[in-house]
């Protein structure tokens, strides 16, 4: 019997843990689900016989190391602080790792040591990072093959309510970890437009956005995301001149955000006294100049951050509650912890509502043995989720993240994929069977092809 470890129980892993526990039997699989919530992860496991729930401590050393010791497989879905971690304690033991989280400086270190030992990290392998790389691997291969030369791409994420749910004033819902939607674009970003690399630092990330048509969905605001150019060689793109990986957003998400940075809140560095005693105001005002004077702690935002007071941010700061002066009883320690809290609360998924994936490529292609011939290909997923509040509902993001980890995982476990060492899915023994399973169930991509007429 094969043994996978599943670390991590939240909102993205319960989809993966039902699918591993729905092909155990077949397989010869046991599954054990570690989370530090030992109920989330039972919840989960759902007294499956094939599945057990444990208590996870990332940093109980003899824990960790006991768990995967006895693992032939183990499927990362803990915070990306921590990958390295658990992929140092998979090479200890030889054996092999699966996640979502991006493959970084660290993993590219341990990869000698991978392939010595005769294991495969493999890395960004959910949704975006992973769908998102797999479908973009297929479009770039095919066009390669039929000897066309891919001038520029550009490659959008989003995780949104649906279109037509009736949400909040952001029309944003939290879908997965609150953390990594209060910290985004925290490393800033890079890309390649025309020729030309542009670096937008982390406090002008979301004043850098542009719009973007989504078939089937209407217009959407993008904005960078991390670094594109890693991604020039791992698909192989050196004759692009431009290279764009980016997330989108309903209208009007950057302008709000852009002034939640500005105002200092994603902080956590500073640890603030007695957090839960503080009201919102009150940490709203420990940011504020002392040379900023007025009436209201309202008044000083606006003020400070030179916007209306009666604009539309200003207002969409009072819905989220940045004002109120009573205490909240946060848990946590920073101004992030407190954002990240304010969050998780009031922008839960409305009952009955859905949310979206939504995964958008643009290619421009030109063909050199067919007259310099070029043309547009665009891809697009949309996918929904199930209402939410419904009996075993399952939402658009738990399903994307989790079906690609599951099937590779099986993929891996029944010795379909012949690597070593640290990957990211850009090999067809992963994304062709990945994209074809994921098709199946419902998850995939439209395409549109549009010449490209030099004369207009």
């Amino acid at each position: 019997m094969q043994n996978v470890l599943v670390l991590g129980a939240g909102q993205s892993a319960t989809c993966l843990i039902r699918y591993l526990l729905d092909n155990a039997r077949e397989h010869g699989w046991f599954v054990t689900v570690g989370d530090r919530d030992q109920e989330l992860a039972a919840k989960a496991v759902d007294g499956h016989p094939s599945g057990d729930a444990i208590t996870f401590d990332i940093n109980d050393n003899e824990l960790r190391t006991n768990q995967i010791a006895r693992a032939d497989l183990v499927v990362n879905l803990l915070p990306n602080t921590f990958q390295p971690m658990v992929a140092h304690s998979c090479l200890h033991h030889g054996r092999h790792m699966i996640s979502a989280s991006y493959k970084d400086r660290a993993m590219e270190e341990m990869a000698e040591n991978a392939r010595r030992k005769g294991v495969l990290i493999l890395t960004e392998c959910g949704l975006d990072p992973g769908i998102d790389i797999m479908s973009a691997m297929e479009i770039i291969t095919r066009i390669n093959d039929q000897g066309g030369v891919i001038e520029s791409f550009e490659s959008y994420g989003s995780g949104v309510p649906a279109p037509d749910a009736e949400t909040n004033p952001l029309r944003y819902c939290i879908t997965w970890n609150p953390r990594n939607v209060a910290m985004a674009g925290e490393q800033g970003a890079q890309y390649l437009e025309q020729g030309k690399i542009k670096i937008v630092p982390w406090h002008q990330l979301f004043h850098h956005s542009w719009n973007e048509d989504v078939p089937g969905i209407g217009p959407m605001e993008a904005y960078p995301n991390r670094d594109s150019l890693a991604y020039r060689d791992k698909f192989g793109l050196h004759d692009t001149h431009t290279l764009i990986r980016g997330t989108m957003r309903y209208p009007g998400w950057s302008e709000t955000w852009h002034q939640i940075i500005r105002l200092g809140l994603p902080n956590e560095a500073i640890v603030i006294p007695n957090l839960a005693e503080r009201s919102f105001a009150e940490i709203v005002e420990m940011f504020l100049p002392q040379t900023i004077s007025g009436s209201s702690v309202e008044w000083r935002t606006a003020h400070y951050l030179r916007i209306s007071l009666t604009g539309t941010i200003m207002d969409n700061f009072r819905w989220l509650g940045l004002f109120d002066d009573k205490p909240a009883g946060i848990q946590g320690r920073t101004a992030a912890d407190a954002l990240i809290w304010l969050l998780k609360t009031k922008l839960e998924l409305p009952v009955g509502a859905r949310d979206a994936v939504i995964l958008l490529h643009n290619f421009v292609a030109r063909y050199p043995d067919e007259g310099d011939r070029r043309e547009r290909l665009t891809s697009t997923l949309v996918h929904l989720g199930d209402p939410h509040g419904s009996p075993n509902a399952v939402t658009a993001m738990a399903r994307t993240v989790g079906l690609p980890l599951g099937i590779a995982a099986k993929l891996l476990l029944t010795g379909e994929i012949p690597l070593t060492g640290c990957h990211i899915p850009t090999h067809p023994a992963i994304y062709e069977p990945v994209l074809r399973e994921l098709e199946t169930a419902g998850i995939g991509f439209e395409e549109k092809v549009t010449p490209i007429d030099e004369n207009v």
